[in-house]
C-alpha cells in the first residue's frame, strides 16, 4: 500500500509539473514598445521619424491655436530653446478634437505658429488625439497595452507627455500646467 501511495504522489507531481510547464508557454509575452516605432509627416508633408529622437528627452502636446491655452506656445519654444541642445525637443501635434480650436490647415498652422510665436520645435501634422480617429502615437501615449506605464485620455490642448531617452513615456501633465513649471523643467535638467 506504501510503494502505490508513493507511486501515486510521484505520479501527481510529474503531472503537476508538466502543466505548469505547459501554462508557462501560454502566456503571452508583452513587448514593451517606444515611440521610436513611429514615423508621421511634419506640418510640410516630410517623413518624420521617431526614431531619430534616440538619446533624448521628449515632450509631445497637443496645440490648438484658438484656446486660451494657445499662449503656452510661447513657454514651450522658451525652454525649447534653452534645452534643445541638451538632449531635449517638443513635438507638436495640432489637434481639432477640442471645441473645433484648430479648424486651419497645416499651412495655415505653420503660418500662425511662425508669426505669433516664433515656433522653431518640430510642429507634425494635423491628427486627431482621441476617439475613433486616434491617431496611433496618441493610441500608444494613451494606452498602458501599448506604453507600458499607465492609461490617460488627452483631456484638453496642451496636455504633455514626457518620454525618456529611451523612447519610454514616463510621465503625463495636465493641460494647464505651464511648459516652464518646475516640475517639467527639473525633469528635463535631471
Amino acid at each position: 500500500m506504501k510503494n502505490v501511495f508513493i507511486i501515486a504522489c510521484g505520479i501527481f507531481l510529474l503531472w503537476t509539473i508538466q502543466s505548469q510547464s505547459q501554462n508557462n508557454k501560454t502566456i503571452p509575452t508583452m513587448q514593451k514598445q517606444t515611440i521610436y516605432q513611429f514615423q508621421v509627416e511634419d506640418l510640410s508633408g516630410k517623413k518624420f521619424d521617431f526614431a531619430s529622437l534616440k538619446g533624448k528627452k521628449i515632450m509631445i502636446v497637443n496645440t490648438a491655436s484658438k484656446c486660451g491655452l494657445t499662449p503656452q506656445y510661447k513657454e514651450l519654444e522658451a525652454i525649447y530653446k534653452q534645452y534643445n541642445d541638451k538632449n531635449f525637443v517638443i513635438v507638436g501635434f495640432p489637434a481639432n478634437n477640442f471645441a473645433s480650436q484648430e479648424p486651419g490647415t497645416n499651412k495655415e498652422i505653420a503660418a500662425f505658429c511662425q508669426l505669433n510665436y516664433g515656433v522653431t520645435f518640430p510642429m507634425m501634422d494635423k491628427v486627431s488625439v482621441k476617439g475613433n480617429d486616434m491617431c496611433a502615437v496618441y493610441q500608444f501615449l494613451t494606452q498602458k497595452s501599448k506604453n507600458g506605464l499607465q492609461d490617460s485620455e488627452v483631456e484638453w490642448n496642451f496636455q504633455k507627455y514626457l518620454l525618456n531617452e529611451q523612447g519610454e513615456l514616463v510621465k503625463v501633465i495636465s493641460p494647464r500646467t505651464l511648459p516652464n513649471d518646475p516640475e517639467i523643467l527639473n525633469w528635463i535638467k535631471g
